[in-house]
Parts: C-alpha cells; structure tokens; sequence
C-alpha cells in the first residue's frame, strides 16, 4: 500500500529571469499545471485569480508568482474546497489557514493504519476533490486522491461512498454534457483501475478459489476490479477472468479450477444472461460420485427484475458479495434435477 505523498511540487520550470520575457503565455501555464486554458480564463473570470500583466496584445501573461496561486487553487479544489473559497485562500491566505489546509491529510503511516469511519462531509468534499481533479485532466492529483483515498477508508467503503458515488456523479454528468465529457469519464475509469489493480494481488491458493468475470457483453468491470481488491484485502484467493468472458471460455474455467463461489458481473439489463446462470450451475465437477457446483453470485445492477436461477445469490453491494464469499467453506452439493428460477 502506498503512503500519500506530500504536497505536489510545481513542474519545475527552470532559472526564471525578473523581466517580462520569463513570464509564460496561458497554453503553457496549462500544460504545465494538466488543466485547460479554458479553465484559467474561467478562473480569472469568476474569482479573479489571472495574470498580473499582460502584453501589449492583451495576452496574458503568467509570472512565477501567478503560477504558485494558481497550483495552490488546484490543490485546495482537489481537497474539496469550492472555488471561490480555493481561490480567495490562493490569493490572501490567512495566517496558517493554508497550511493547516494543504496538511489536512496524512502524509505517512496511511497504509498501517486501520481504515478510519467515514463522515458524510468528508466524503462529500472528496467526490468533489475528485471530479475536479478529472474535469481538469489533473493526473497526479487524481492519482494522490485515490490513493489516499483507498488508503485512508480501505477498499471497501471508499467504494461504497466514494469512488461508487463519484463514478455515478461522473455518468450522469456525460448523460447531460454528452460527447465533450466521454474523455473525462475514460480518464477518471482509467486512474481507478490502476489503483484499484494495484491492491488486486493474488492470494496463495489455500482450498477452492472464488472466479470473477463479466457476461459476454459486458465491458464495465471496475466493480469486480473492486471486488478482487477487496477480497486480497481479505486474503481470499481469486482468478479474474475480466471483461466480456465467452460461456465456453467460462465452462473450461470452472471445470478447470472448482471454485468454491463464481461471481458473474453485468452492468446492465442488455449484457444479463439467466440462460448463461443456469448453465453454470448444471456443470459438475469433481471425481465421479462427488460431483459438486460452486455458489453462483449474480452481481450487478444489469441482473435486476431479470429472472435468474433459484440457486443463485444476488448481492445488493460489494461487501455483501466479499462476505457471502467469505462465509463459502469449499463447494456445496448440487440439488437433483435442473435449476428453478426466480425474479
């Protein structure tokens, strides 16, 4: 587990002379900081907090000083913090306010210590802290959050009521803006599977194994990306199959492993498949005369008002489906006769 570093450092930009030639345009001060230009203009626009000069042309111009300000907005907004407050504090901080601010966070020790009890505020002022880092394009912000996010809550419930919570805030807001936002949701997917990966390391194998995979279809698996992370946590072993796993890529794999518990994720109600459920639990497996099946977990808001095999368990979260897993002691005997099925 990582431990959250310390406050970012600005890029470095080399010796800066004092003249008017050292400042920098606005297109570089963006790339510099991984925000847009539009963002800047925004800024200076609403909370005052631009340039102070300019070129002849109008063109601004950002000092050394103007680009500390504006890393320290970019930092406070990451905490939570609105702008407006973000830039006041940027611009006129208060005596240790600002300190006391940027230091609000563990800088070592984050990854021994017990995950600590979420508060609504708390994770209020994250999920903003989050989104404002992947509206801005902001890598090592989002990075850092994440990071300590997860290592400040524990897997788990920073799912629950963070990461879930912003994943969704994100999806609605590409609902509403449309195309324009599609790079920001795949930025934002993309950090919370390194991370998530990072914590989703293979346990020794210790007795059956519990098999993760996404219905054919099905491409959206940062849940059972979750759900492997939380199970290391746990010391459960897992094979993760991953995204849009074919049936008889499935069939081989269960015949091949015996899991004690398979999990089959789907997003939504199209990629849901009751005829692949109930394949999976007529499969036997073991020696002749001890034949067994796994427990079948149908995860996912796509297997809602869906009618699914009577044997199979429908998770409502992601730690129902790590404890229902946990409380699995190797496999369970097979009914007689073909599977019911329920709604």
């Amino acid at each position: 587990m990582s431990t959250v570093p310390s406050r970012r450092e600005p890029a470095p930009a080399g010796p800066v002379p004092a003249d008017h030639a050292a400042c920098l345009p606005t297109g570089e001060v963006a790339r510099r900081l991984g925000v847009s230009p539009v963002t800047l203009r925004s800024w200076e626009r609403r909370y005052g907090i631009g340039p102070a000069q300019r070129d002849e042309g109008r063109h601004r111009r950002w000092s050394a000083t103007d680009v500390a300000r504006l890393e320290t907005m970019c930092e406070l907004t990451a905490r939570g913090l609105p702008p407006a407050e973000a830039a006041r504090l940027a611009v006129h901080p208060g005596p240790g306010r600002l300190t006391a601010l940027l230091r609000s966070e563990p800088t070592s020790g984050a990854a021994e210590a017990p995950p600590r009890p979420l508060e609504e505020e708390a994770t209020r002022r994250r999920v903003r802290g989050l989104i404002r880092a992947a509206d801005r394009l902001d890598a090592p912000t989002l990075q850092e959050l994440l990071a300590d996010t997860l290592d400040l809550w524990g897997v788990e419930a920073a799912w629950d009521e963070v990461i879930g919570p912003m994943l969704r805030a994100a999806g609605r807001r590409w609902a509403t803006v449309g195309e324009p936002y599609i790079e920001v949701e795949h930025f934002l997917s993309w950090h919370v599977a390194a991370e998530l990966h990072r914590r989703a390391c293979p346990v020794p194998r210790r007795g059956p194994v519990t098999l993760l995979a996404a219905v054919p279809g099905e491409d959206h698996t940062l849940p059972l990306d979750a759900l492997a992370a939380t199970l290391t946590g746990r010391g459960t072993a897992f094979r993760m199959l991953g995204s849009s796993v074919p049936p008889p890529a499935l069939a081989q794999a269960l015949q091949r492993l015996g899991p004690a518990a398979v999990v089959l994720w789907s997003q939504t109600r199209t990629t849901a498949a009751p005829n692949l459920a109930a394949h999976l639990l007529n499969i036997p497996f073991g020696v002749a005369g001890a034949r067994h099946r796994p427990l079948l977990l149908l995860a996912g808001p796509g297997w809602r008002g869906v009618k699914v095999p009577d044997q199979a368990v429908l998770p409502p979260s992601l730690r129902a489906a790590a404890d229902r897993i946990a409380s699995t002691r190797g496999v369970r005997e097979p009914s007689k006769g073909a599977p019911a099925t329920k709604n």
